[in-house]
């Protein structure tokens, strides 16, 4: 059990900083960005030279899925490549960032409202690595990841999110990984190549997704459910739009928004991405 003082001491490894860190949902779509230099993966790059630098990072992927809740909390997190029928080039790809024991203490204790538990087997999973190779090739930051309970549902992971914005004044750098629009059985992959295609009801519901991203509205994110056929066919499964809420939980009233990546793939998919603060 980690006391107050220890809890204490382990803090002073992130001390408060002047200013907060900015707070990412990454559109990650496809493995294969991972490997690619593309319009994504070189914005990616390119946020990462216009922010500080991170203490550590905590990724929210849409493909780690628990019951319950866990942290990464290993010193050496192994890369994980849990997709299948890529190039071999893409299984060869190893992001040996270490991990942080003490962030996954420090966040274990912060949140009051779940049981956190410490985790030893996952990783990084390609919601995590794919993007990051891009943004800190060195691999040379710390990585956790937080996993999503498939238990619970968006406002649990909004809420729990608001108890980690402490994390934000101490130099960790929050990323939710997903995509908005992901619908995998309607995506016409003849048209995968074909820049901005997208169908009538996945430029609707994204529209209507990054108009109230920009408004800070995040009841109506919350209960993305009421928002019509657009917001069914967009979130059959809700891991990939889940990573949203932890992004939008942590957000700070004077957190400037900006929006980038915003491309629709295969017609169903959507990689539009966002920075707070």
């Amino acid at each position: 059990m980690t006391t107050y003082t220890t809890f204490q001491h382990m803090l002073q490894t992130f001390p408060e900083q002047e200013s907060l860190m900015p707070v990412f949902f990454i559109g990650h779509g496809s493995p294969m960005n991972g490997i690619e230099t593309n319009i994504f993966s070189q914005n990616w790059a390119d946020m990462a030279k216009h922010i500080p630098l991170p203490k550590a990072i905590i990724v929210i992927s849409a493909h780690w899925q628990t019951k319950g809740t866990q942290i990464t909390a290993m010193d050496f997190p192994p890369t994980i490549h849990d997709f299948g029928g890529f190039p071999e080039a893409l299984y060869q790809v190893q992001y040996p960032a270490p991990g942080q024991t003490q962030l996954a203490e420090v966040t274990k204790h912060l949140v009051k409202s779940t049981e956190i538990g410490l985790d030893h087997e996952w990783g990084l999973d390609h919601g995590a690595w794919t993007v990051l190779r891009h943004m800190y090739p060195q691999a040379n930051i710390p990585v956790l990841q937080l996993s999503i309970d498939y238990t619970k549902d968006a406002r649990y992971h909004f809420e729990l999110a608001k108890e980690l914005q402490a994390l934000r004044k101490r130099g960790v750098l929050m990323i939710g990984s997903g995509n908005m629009v992901h619908n995998l059985r309607m995506v016409n992959w003849q048209k995968l190549n074909e820049p901005g295609f997208a169908y009538d009801w996945a430029t609707e519901i994204n529209e209507t997704f990054k108009t109230l991203i920009l408004q800070n509205n995040a009841s109506v994110l919350i209960h993305y459910e009421q928002l019509g056929t657009a917001a069914r066919l967009a979130i059959p499964t809700p891991e990939h739009y889940i990573p949203l809420m932890y992004t939008m939980g942590l957000r700070n009233d004077n957190d400037a928004t900006m929006l980038f990546n915003d491309q629709a793939i295969g017609g169903s998919l959507t990689m539009t991405s966002v920075k707070l603060g």
